[in-house]
């Protein structure tokens, strides 16, 4: 049985509760281990904020490669089917092509840093229509200023959000942009039990 992803707790904790929501939407309740869940809470909420105080500044990009290539060490030990994939700089970017759109279509879900007055994380989960699917762990429920960013409680266990894959592209700190080129980061994650691969292509010669 899945469970519905679920909301950040404080001002701060997005990183670690969009870990923990990648897992819940990839797998069965059943197969997500305790270490798992201890160690994103564990070493994610590192950063001090100016007055010093740990944890009030969220979770560093050091945190999430670091969680990533864990994830990725631990599916290989064969503990956990699940792989990961750390992206930064210009690798993290939306449209047909890019690397997350193609784990979205895959079956796998992208834990993405973006902007949401500030710096933010939040699940991606899906393609559709030219609109990313995701779970915005930060509970707001009044309507965004921005028509066509369109709130979804119907799908509890998969997305919140439907946002337009033009708002991401962005290189400033507007909504759900991922800013500046060089500070972007995601984490791609997989269940390899239920990931798919692109349809080969088959030649004929005659």
């Amino acid at each position: 049985m899945k469970n519905p992803l679920h909301y950040q707790l404080s001002e701060y904790d997005c990183g670690p509760t969009s870990m923990m929501n990648a897992l819940a939407y990839l797998f069965e309740r059943e197969e997500i281990p305790p270490e798992a869940i201890r160690n994103m809470m564990l070493y994610c909420l590192d950063c001090h904020s100016k007055e010093g105080i740990p944890g009030k500044r969220g979770t560093s990009r050091a945190a999430m490669m670091f969680l990533s290539n864990w994830l990725n060490e631990y599916g290989e030990l064969g503990i956990m089917s699940v792989s990961s994939e750390y992206l930064s700089g210009r690798s993290v970017y939306i449209n047909k092509e890019s690397r997350i759109n193609h784990a979205l279509n895959h079956g796998g879900a992208a834990v993405v840093r973006l902007y949401l007055e500030e710096e933010h994380y939040v699940l991606m989960t899906g393609v559709e229509n030219g609109n990313i699917l995701l779970f915005d762990p930060y509970y707001w429920d009044k309507p965004y200023e921005q028509k066509d960013i369109l709130m979804d409680w119907n799908h509890p266990r998969n997305y919140n959000r439907v946002v337009p894959f033009k708002y991401f592209n962005q290189e400033n700190e507007e909504i759900y942009s991922l800013g500046p080129v060089e500070e972007r980061e995601a984490v791609l994650i997989f269940n390899e039990k239920t990931k798919t691969v692109p349809e080969e292509v088959i030649e004929y010669f005659i």
